[in-house]
């Protein structure tokens, strides 16, 4: 480790609709300057390069929680992006990473376009 922390590595979509709510989300949940911020197309359509970031997060910057934003009407899913997948999706991010990264929590949230941010995770 660097000698640097900070309390969460947030991941979410990259897409240009969700700014206007990510940004005032994370500085009220979490803080202006107290995360690593992802942003992948589909967050944790690719697990893997979701698994890749938050290993380099944990390394260098001493995180204790996950947080993954999946989004209604995500482009990267295409057709098969109905909530139900975005779920199923999101559960099986969160016990994987449980499963490899047992010091750390995982919160996990689906974007409505509304703004409204759906907890799914269960702690």
């Amino acid at each position: 480790m660097s000698g640097k922390t900070t309390d969460a590595i947030v991941v979410h979509c990259i897409d240009f609709r969700l700014q206007k709510y990510l940004d005032p989300w994370l500085q009220k949940n979490i803080g202006h300057d107290n995360f690593d911020r992802v942003s992948l197309a589909g967050c944790v359509f690719d697990f893997y390069a979701v698994l890749r970031q938050v290993e380099i997060s944990d390394r260098l910057h001493d995180i204790n929680r996950i947080i993954l934003i999946n989004h209604e009407d995500c482009g990267a899913y295409g057709a098969e992006g109905n909530y139900a997948r975005h779920k199923s999706d999101l559960e099986e991010a969160e016990r994987k990473l449980e499963a490899l990264f047992p010091h750390l929590k995982v919160k996990t949230y689906y974007l409505h376009l509304d703004g409204e941010f759906e907890q799914l995770s269960q702690t």
